[in-house]
């Protein structure tokens, strides 16, 4: 059993760079090189979408140096990787709260979307400041606006599938399983409402040392699950 959507929550940049006496700027580095590693695996394992927790709602308050590097680094990612990405026919999506970005960063982020909208082979997604509890709320919000724009009936009971059109990440399937690196055993405030029914797959391995190997560890404990969604079985 392949899971269909994997999402990784990558932590453990400063750890990693810490116990090299270097700045966490370093790690942050050597952590971007990663998702090549997972990318490739996802790809040989079948995975159809592969979804990345980079910069959360909360990392905005980290010193304003750290910050910036961040964004620097997220945008010559972007700009490097962009065109290997639609190389090997990879579709990208970015997921988060883009008010607090830049107006570049958001240019940036709209050009390499409709860049790399054709492709198939893969969805990678990169959920960027980010935050589970934010997507509710701007769910909600939209959902309102509608209401005001008369195009939904307030009057009608809103159920679980119409409110998931607004999510950030509608029409996409939740993640059946959610990796987390760097030995923290909690989600921090990622997909609260996509992860209900996700499984979950812990390691102590710092995000910049999670190789192709150690994704493959986690599809074979994915494999051993049984998934009931509350049912018996």
């Amino acid at each position: 059993m392949v899971p269909v959507h994997v999402s990784i929550i990558m932590d453990g940049n400063g750890r990693w760079a810490k116990l090299r006496n270097k700045e966490r700027s370093f790690g942050h580095r050597e952590g971007a090189e990663r998702i090549k590693d997972c990318l490739e695996a996802a790809g040989e394992a079948g995975v159809k979408y592969l979804s990345l927790y980079t910069f959360s709602e909360e990392n905005w308050n980290r010193p304003k140096e750290e910050v910036n590097g961040l964004m620097e680094l997220f945008v010559n990612t972007l700009d490097t990787k962009i065109d290997n990405l639609k190389k090997n026919d990879v579709r990208l999506l970015i997921f988060g709260n883009r008010s607090r970005l830049s107006q570049k960063m958001q240019d940036s982020i709209a050009a390499a979307e409709k860049y790399t909208e054709d492709c198939k082979a893969l969805t990678l997604m990169i959920m960027f400041s980010y935050s589970g509890k934010w997507d509710i709320v701007q769910a909600v919000n939209r959902y309102r606006q509608d209401i005001v724009d008369g195009k939904v009936d307030a009057s009608q009971e809103l159920d679980i599938a119409g409110y998931e059109k607004y999510i950030s990440t509608a029409g996409i399937p939740a993640p059946d399983l959610l990796i987390r690196t760097g030995g923290e055993l909690r989600i921090s405030n990622y997909m609260l409402w996509q992860c209900a029914y996700s499984e979950f797959y812990f390691t102590d391995i710092l995000w910049p040392d999670f190789r192709k190997t150690e994704f493959q560890k986690a599809l074979d404990s994915f494999k051993n699950r049984q998934r009931r969604y509350g049912e018996i079985h």
